[in-house]
């Protein structure tokens, strides 16, 4: 996992990576039913809402990538990440592939070890070794000098393009979603989660996903709460931009001020084209 700041060498944002713990990146989440009591009405309807638009359907979730990647990448075009690596010089190794796994977090290494399960002999399976020696470390020992030539030679292998959706899906996007709609939130917030879970990681330090949800909910109840939805969500911006500001490397909120809050403050709570917004000062469109 990763963070943004504004600071973009040869035209790409350097993504990096939130200080958090091997086992955060791996951490399941157990926040559903935290929080104030639910009343029954309000649970009801939040459900109700929660379940007409779902993050998980296809074109949505395309969706959400393409907005996901406009931060991480500076490009709608997601899938073109797969072959992404580069030593961001965070302190974590490399960083790569289409949601940042990095060899000094442990999620690099979870994702070559599913790669190799299912395609026994690929490219990368040799660097396995290295990659857990070095777990915990920006160290390359045992991957230079030719990982990142071989990471982007397995990157045109469909099962590691699987491999990785998957990994993506398992430790970020799955969670995520599951909490939102835990929570009565439609798209919009499905989303404001899932990108928020992309960049701080699933933990439970404040600074984390887990501690931005609890600071939140110090503010506003959620829909499932009997809360507002609007409500409740600007609670979440705002807790997610502190946390932001806390680091240096958070210094640019613009994914939050000039792309999830632009669709909150529209009223646009299920994610629907045509949207338009703007980080690090460059303008999106996704039209349909």
């Amino acid at each position: 996992m990763r963070v943004s700041p504004a600071i973009r060498p040869s035209g790409r944002v350097v993504r990096v990576l939130v200080a958090a713990s091997v086992a955060a990146c791996t951490a399941s989440f157990a926040l559903a039913g935290t929080g104030h009591a639910t009343p029954v009405q309000g649970a009801r309807s939040a459900a109700a809402a929660a379940a007409s638009v779902d993050l998980t359907d296809a074109h949505k979730k395309d969706i959400a990538m393409q907005l996901v990647s406009s931060a991480e990448n500076s490009s709608l075009d997601w899938k073109a990440q797969y072959k992404y690596i580069e030593d961001i010089d965070d302190g974590r190794g490399y960083t790569a592939g289409i949601i940042g796994f990095c060899s000094g977090t442990g999620d690099m290494l979870d994702l070559v070890q599913l790669y190799t399960d299912r395609a026994p002999g690929n490219v990368l399976a040799k660097y396995l070794p290295a990659l857990r020696k070095v777990d915990g470390s920006d160290s390359h020992s045992g991957l230079d000098p030719n990982f990142t030539k071989d990471w982007r030679t397995a990157a045109a292998d469909p099962v590691f393009q699987q491999a990785q959706n998957d990994e993506r899906d398992r430790v970020y996007f799955d969670p995520a979603v599951q909490q939102a709609k835990a929570d009565g939130l439609r798209a919009l917030g499905q989303f404001i989660y899932y990108d928020a879970i992309v960049m701080h990681g699933p933990g439970n330090d404040k600074d984390s996903f887990g501690g931005i949800r609890k600071t939140a909910l110090g503010k506003a109840k959620t829909p499932a709460q009997g809360g507002d939805e609007t409500a409740y969500l600007g609670a979440f911006l705002d807790a997610r931009k502190a946390a932001m500001k806390r680091e240096e490397a958070h210094s640019d909120t613009t994914r939050v001020d000039t792309e999830q809050r632009v669709f909150l403050q529209a009223g646009n709570l299920d994610l629907d084209p045509p949207l338009k917004w703007k980080v690090y000062g460059d303008s999106y469109s996704i039209t349909s």
